[in-house]
């Protein structure tokens, strides 16, 4: 008798285990079978090149950015500067970048569902339309102008990313031997807008202000006075001008270091890093399953002068493009933005949409009071940044000019949001040791937030 209990015991125990085992491969399964199925390996979706060798992938008005000819060769849009425009959204042949639709979607474009896998009853491939509008990224590919860097517009009611640009680039239909120039091509396949940080310089003291707004009570009330250099923890804090008496927004337009320095030392390093952290600078966010890079900011074990250069900017601050672009964004609305999305539908071979753009929310990035302080203090900097190149817009910015060292020039920095119910978007433009942030990268937002307000 206790021979069989022991038996029935162990046939307990291993019935539990097969089905913990089901389940764990039911779930994984459930989660992970599309990026299976579309593994660059399964010669029932490429071709012998290693092209997907289904789906069509479209910019939101429609026009074919690449899709598979008769032959079952992918071909690209017409013009090589739209393909080189749109690559790190659209993708290589090669499936070098990761960012691209024709990898990070490939199981939409094959038209993969959990029930028939790879092979859909509903036609060959599908068309993934994206929130991008080609003509802005091949504006955006032209302010540029060879430079590296990266461009993105988003509108931050609804999500959809208007213009996403990354450089360097290369035309898909003739890819370069990137290792015959490797200062060229350093990072071409890195989407720089999702996927890299850089040292930011000025536009993070908009986060340093809503820290300042909220835990400085006469914030408003005091002056400064800039002479160019301030002493904080026994060294120097440098400015580019002696800015003179001014106050906090005056501070802000004009870019002074020092007061931001000092304020950064009145607030101390765990305030710094709690707002921060509430800015969503240091997180992740999901756009349309494509994961950024956090932002690293070190504040704690900082000397006093450290943490005021951390305060501006400098110091080991690396900004990732787009979670500035939506903590832009959150000020612009009030505190809350939306979630940066780049798939708007999907459709079957037979016109059946299998996607439903879904709006989703961030958490609380900025208290509304302090938000619309700030945008307050943005529209005023707008004044000191060229205003005139937007037109009648209600713009408010914040341009950066980071140092990077090396030798090498500034990275150039321009980032805000539009202040218009019919025109919401946010908005950062990164020029890569491009020089000054608001001469430089200010032009190339200028240029490309043109036809997306006027609309043409």
């Amino acid at each position: 008798m206790k021979k069989i209990e022991k038996r029935a015991v162990l046939c307990i125990v291993l019935a539990a285990a097969l089905l913990l085992g089901l389940g764990i491969y039911l779930y994984r399964f459930v989660r992970h079978g599309a990026s299976w199925a579309s593994f660059p390996s399964n010669r029932h979706l490429y071709n012998s090149q290693g092209q997907l060798a289904s789906g069509t992938v479209t910019d939101r008005d429609g026009d074919i950015l690449t899709q598979v000819n008769e032959d079952g060769r992918r071909t690209y849009y017409d013009s090589s500067t739209v393909r080189c425009a749109t690559l790190h959204v659209v993708g290589d042949p090669s499936g070098n970048i990761g960012t691209g639709a024709l990898s990070a979607f490939a199981d939409k474009l094959s038209g993969y569902n959990l029930f028939t896998g790879a092979y859909s009853p509903l036609g060959s491939g599908n068309t993934l339309s994206l929130t991008i509008d080609a003509h802005y990224n091949y504006v955006a590919y032209n302010a540029l102008d060879g430079r590296k860097g990266t461009v993105g517009v988003y509108n931050y009611k609804t999500g959809e990313i208007l213009c996403m640009m990354s450089n360097p680039s290369f035309d898909p239909l003739d890819p370069p031997d990137v290792s015959s120039d490797s200062e060229r091509w350093e990072g071409v396949y890195l989407n720089r807008f999702l996927s890299s940080t850089f040292t930011p310089g000025s536009v993070v003291k908009t986060v340093t202000m809503s820290a300042a707004i909220e835990k400085i009570p006469d914030l408003y009330a005091r002056t400064w006075e800039c002479t160019g250099s301030t002493e904080v923890g026994g060294q120097p804090i440098t400015c580019i001008d002696a800015h003179g008496t001014i106050d906090v927004e005056e501070a802000l337009a004009k870019s002074c270091n020092a007061v931001f320095a000092l304020l950064a030392n009145e607030l101390g390093a765990q305030t710094m890093q709690e707002y921060f952290d509430k800015a969503g600078l240091t997180s992740t966010y999901s756009v349309s399953g494509i994961s950024t890079v956090p932002s690293k900011f070190v504040f704690s074990g900082t000397s006093a002068n450290q943490l005021g250069w951390a305060g501006v900017g400098q110091y080991n601050d690396a900004v990732n493009p787009c979670s500035l672009m939506v903590f832009m964004g959150a000020v612009a609305n009030g505190g809350q933005a939306a979630v940066p999305q780049l798939v708007m539908d999907v459709k079957t071979g037979f016109g059946m949409s299998t996607h439903w753009y879904r709006e989703k929310k961030t958490g609380v990035l900025i208290e509304p009071m302090t938000a619309s302080r700030l945008a307050d203090a943005m529209a005023y900097t707008a004044e000191y940044t060229g205003k005139s190149r937007f037109g009648n817009i209600d713009i408010c910015v914040k341009s950066g000019t980071a140092e990077v060292g090396g030798g090498k020039k500034p990275n150039a920095w321009f980032t805000g949001f539009i202040r218009d119910p019919e025109h919401p978007y946010a908005f950062v433009v990164l020029v890569e040791n491009g020089g000054g942030g608001s001469s430089v990268a200010g032009a190339v937002a200028a240029q490309v937030l043109d036809p997306i307000v006027n609309g043409y």
